[in-house]
């Protein structure tokens, strides 16, 4: 794509500004980019200019070099040689992969369940009351962000700041991958119930059968996000 931005996206950035604080610093502009590449702002393939970007900012290009450099080791930013930075394009092997880690880590957390304290249990069926509601008014892109947040509070309850960024910055990559799903509705309806079942398990404590249930589901999401991918891209 171009190294240029559209006003829309200009916009949605100079509206960020006062997320920088008074002093931008490359943490804050890496945080309001990873927002706004979560959000699909910058759709896969995207280059992002340092020119039009930093003029939307009000940063430096140091500021942004060194913000695309922490993009860059989350894996939401790729560094092309003579081209620039983009944001990349998941291959069918880092869909797989990033599947793999959230069986370990997810699952893990959610046989945590029975020690976990009452707050981040209640968290988890708030979060998926939030994509029920969101469907009531068939506003699907706010389900998908409620179903992260839904993933988010199962890593939650491990009680562990370490897994709280591991589950952020797998769940960021992926959401690169949900560009291949063209039907939002069609793929998220199936799995709100689901949803609510690892929830209630979850309420009540019980952790080992949630674990079960997440790891059937994270099996039939990873098959279904695949064949949408190949169906795109071929099986690379």
């Amino acid at each position: 794509m171009a190294g240029t931005i559209s006003d829309e996206i200009a916009a949605s950035l100079v509206a960020g500004r006062p997320e920088l604080v008074a002093v931008s610093t490359a943490e804050r502009v890496a945080g309001l980019l990873r927002t706004r590449i979560m959000e699909g702002l910058f759709p896969p393939g995207t280059r992002l200019s340092e020119e039009a970007l930093g003029q939307a900012l009000g940063v430096s290009r140091n500021t942004l070099r060194e913000a695309f450099r922490l993009l860059c080791h989350e894996r939401l930013t790729v560094h092309e040689m003579n081209r620039g930075i983009f944001v990349p394009k998941l291959a069918r092997s880092d869909v797989s992969d990033l599947y793999r880690l959230r069986r370990l880590v997810e699952g893990g957390a959610a046989r945590c369940a029975a020690r976990a304290p009452t707050e981040r249990r209640v968290a988890v069926a708030a979060a998926v009351t939030d994509a029920e509601d969101a469907a009531a008014r068939a506003d699907w892109l706010a389900v998908r962000t409620a179903d992260l947040h839904f993933h988010q509070a199962l890593g939650a309850l491990a009680g562990s700041d370490r897994v709280d960024e591991l589950m952020r910055r797998a769940l960021a990559e992926l959401r690169l991958a949900f560009y291949a799903m063209t039907d939002l509705e069609q793929f998220h309806r199936p799995f709100m119930e689901r949803n609510r079942s690892i929830a209630e398990l979850v309420v009540a404590g019980r952790g080992d059968e949630a674990e079960c249930e997440l790891s059937s589901y994270l099996a039939d999401a990873e098959a279904q996000l695949l064949a949408a991918h190949e169906a795109i891209n071929g099986s690379s």
